[in-house]
Parts: C-alpha cells; sequence; structure tokens
C-alpha cells in the first residue's frame, strides 16, 4: 500500500517538472562582493524584481534606514554579531554557494507577475540572518538566550507564510520554525544556519504572499528577537492547481537538517505518522513509524536526493531530502 503512494507522489512530481517553473535567484542583481540593495538609491519606496515575482522595499530617507519589505545582499558574513550586520545570512552565501539572496522583515510580501499570476508557487530556500542566528545563541543587550539559562525554556521563532488570491487573504498557511527550542531532549534544539526548503504547493493558487514572524521572546515593544531573515531561489510552478489538489496537502512537514549526511529530524507531526523515504525512481528505502521528534538515520544511504513522506489517517505530504 505504501508503496503504491509513494510511486503516485513520485509519478506527481514527475508530472509537476514538465511544467514551466520560473526561480528568482537574485543574481541578475549583479552585486560586487560585499554589498547589499537596501533601497536607498529609491527612498520612499521601490521594488525588486526577479523571475516572476516583486519583492516590494521601503527606505525611510529621515531615519536613513530601510525599514520594511526585502534588500538584496551579497554579505558573506556569518560570524559577526549585532545590527551592523543585518545583511548577511547564516548560511554564509546563498544557496549551493551562490553570491546573492533576499533579506526580508516582518510582514514582507511577494508578488506574482507574469506566467505565475494566480498559479501555484513552489517554494524557496531559507535560512536565519546571522544578526538573529548570533541573538537566539548567545543573547544581546534586547533578546535572550534561546532555551534560557538551563537551556529548558521551550523557545521559538517562527515564520508563517499566507497567501492572497483574488483579492482575499485566505485561511491557508505554512509554518517553517527558524528555530525550535521545545524538544523534551534539549539535544534536539535547532537554530536553522543552513538552506532549508520550504514547500508552498499547499497555499494552492497565489497572487501574492505575506511573511509573519513570531517569537517566544516578547517585551514590552514587541518581539525582542531581529526580526530578519534570508530566502534563495524562490520558484513559482506558473501553472494552476485544482482545489481538490489544495486539499490534499493541507499541512505541512519539516527536515531538519536538508541538506543532511548522518540523521534527519521531521516536525510538523500532529500524531503517530509512516515515513517513507523512496529515491527519486520511487523505489522504497526506508519506512517507519514515527512521532515528533524521532531521528531517522541515514548514514548508509548514498549520496543523492530522495522524497520523505509522511503518511497518516489524514495526510499525505512529501519533503525532498538531499543527501551529503
Amino acid at each position: 500500500m505504501y508503496t503504491k503512494i509513494v510511486l503516485m507522489i513520485s509519478a506527481a512530481l514527475i508530472c509537476q517538472s514538465v511544467n514551466a517553473q520560473t526561480t528568482s535567484d537574485f543574481e541578475s542583481f549583479n552585486l560586487t562582493a560585499g554589498s547589499y540593495l537596501n533601497g536607498s538609491s529609491q527612498p520612499g519606496g521601490m521594488t525588486f524584481t526577479d523571475g516572476n515575482a516583486e519583492f516590494p522595499n521601503f527606505y525611510d530617507p529621515s531615519f536613513q534606514y530601510w525599514l520594511s519589505g526585502w534588500a538584496i545582499s551579497n554579505i558573506q558574513d556569518s560570524t559577526t554579531a549585532g545590527f551592523t550586520n543585518m545583511y548577511a545570512a547564516a548560511a554564509y552565501s546563498g544557496v549551493n554557494g551562490s553570491a546573492t539572496y533576499a533579506i526580508g522583515q516582518q510582514n514582507a510580501v511577494v508578488s506574482l507577475t507574469g506566467a505565475a499570476t494566480g498559479k501555484v508557487i513552489s517554494g524557496f530556500y531559507i535560512t536565519n540572518s546571522t544578526y538573529s542566528y548570533i541573538s537566539m545563541r548567545d543573547g544581546d543587550t534586547y533578546a535572550k538566550k534561546f532555551g534560557g539559562p538551563t537551556g529548558n525554556d521551550p523557545d521559538y521563532f517562527k515564520l508563517t507564510i499566507r497567501n492572497w488570491y483574488n483579492g482575499a487573504l485566505t485561511n491557508d498557511s505554512v509554518e517553517f520554525y527558524l528555530a525550535d527550542y521545545r524538544f523534551n531532549d534539549n539535544s534536539l534544539d535547532y537554530i536553522v544556519t543552513n538552506w532549508q526548503w520550504v514547500d508552498l504547493t499547499s497555499l494552492g493558487n497565489s497572487d501574492s504572499i505575506l511573511f509573519t514572524l513570531s517569537s517566544t521572546d516578547v517585551g514590552s515593544f514587541g518581539i525582542n528577537t531581529p526580526l530578519f531573515y534570508c530566502i534563495d531561489n524562490f520558484t513559482t510552478a506558473d501553472s494552476p492547481v485544482s482545489v481538490a489538489d489544495i486539499k490534499s496537502s493541507a499541512r505541512n512537514i519539516y527536515v531538519y537538517p536538508n541538506p543532511a549526511q548522518n540523521e534527519i529530524f521531521i516536525g510538523g507531526i500532529t500524531e503517530k505518522s509512516m515515513v517513507i523515504i523512496s529515491d527519486i525512481s520511487g523505489r522504497v528505502i526506508l519506512q517507519s513509524n514515527i512521532e515528533q521528534g524521532t531521528k531517522i538515520n541515514i548514514s548508509t544511504l548514498p549520496a543523492g536526493m530522495y522524497i520523505v513522506s509522511l503518511v497518516s489517517r489524514d495526510v499525505k505530504q512529501t519533503v525532498q531530502l538531499i543527501k551529503k
């Protein structure tokens, strides 16, 4: 039964791959090494356009500060702490060592254009900004060290993505934990420092999407955790889906780390589930019952691309896994 499910999922992925896709990789901005675009050249509001997507930005000339939306960066600095390094990624460079990536703030919006308008968004890669990562790891003047003095505080830093379609903000959402310290076993706690794929196909047809951050570290003036994150390879599927297709993948799981070498953890699970790891031909490599936070040993798998499928009472969902 499960082999059949995996084969069906793999076939769907193959069918999807023949449809056009457009990727915003931000390399077209041709930034020189160690530079960034924060909107200061067009204060009062501008839009960065790449692929079939627009990334609005607002730079306030009064404060000489990037206040909202997106910036484009070629900064490679994963070690310098503080707000003076807000344009850097914890992963050091872009996806697969590329030069350029985008940085988002709270309530940033991405609008689809051209062939992608009103169609499905495949997803994007994400990592923490260096500023946010070091702040959560060590704490700073304004924000706490995640986990607290004992390491037992159940902290998290979460990104929620919602979509607009036909002028209305839908009730669907995708959640991704940029940091998660809620595990009973503290050895499972993590802050994302590499590039992770976020699948947005479950949102269905979209005109634009909204990025909202939340954190357990909240003070009298709001969230203390620096509200920055980095994305790369924002990919639109440029084809629509039916209502039935949307409902079939209404919940999202995530695999961490990804790429991985020895073991992975699967999050987003709310009940006992069956996990199936198959190769790209659909051949089942591993099958096991799991719960939230279960470790899965993949050290014996050859390097390459795999499909991790979660099957439970009301969910069938897949995540692509890269084995190093």
